[in-house]
C-alpha cells in the first residue's frame, strides 16, 4: 500500500456494508448476517470495520484490538468471562478463544489485526 494510500480517513460509523448471512452453524440461535469492509492493509496490520445485527453467533478468533462504534451486547468467552459491549469500549480477543457473541442491538466496531 502506497503512503497516500495510508494518510487518509473514513467514517467508519456510516460506511456502507455489504450484510451476508453467517453459516449455520455460527449461529445457534437464528439466522444472523455480519458485514465487513478492510480499510487499510499493510505488511504489518490490517484494519477494517465489522457490523454484527441483533442475535447470537459463534466464532474462534484471532488476534484482534477493537473499538465499539455503536451497538451493544456481550461476548462470552469460553473460560466463563464475558465482555460488556458498548460504544466506546475498546476490546483485545486472543488468537484461538473459541467466542459467543450476543449482540442485543446492531454493533458495530473498527479492528485491528497483525498480518
Amino acid at each position: 500500500m502506497r503512503d497516500s494510500e495510508l494518510n487518509s480517513v473514513v467514517d467508519a460509523a456510516a460506511m456502507p456494508l455489504s450484510m451476508q448471512p453467517l453459516p449455520d452453524a455460527q449461529c445457534p440461535q437464528g439466522s444472523v448476517s455480519t458485514g465487513v469492509a478492510v480499510v487499510a492493509v499493510t505488511d504489518a496490520y490490517e484494519v477494517g470495520v465489522w457490523e454484527h445485527e441483533a442475535g447470537t453467533s459463534t466464532d474462534i478468533e484471532t488476534d484482534e484490538v477493537f473499538v465499539v462504534l455503536a451497538g451493544t451486547g456481550r461476548i462470552l468467552l469460553e473460560d466463563g468471562g464475558v465482555l460488556d459491549l458498548r460504544p466506546g469500549v475498546v476490546g483485545v480477543l486472543a488468537a484461538g478463544t473459541r467466542t459467543v457473541w450476543e449482540v442485543d442491538e446492531p454493533l458495530r466496531k473498527v479492528w485491528i489485526t497483525e498480518r
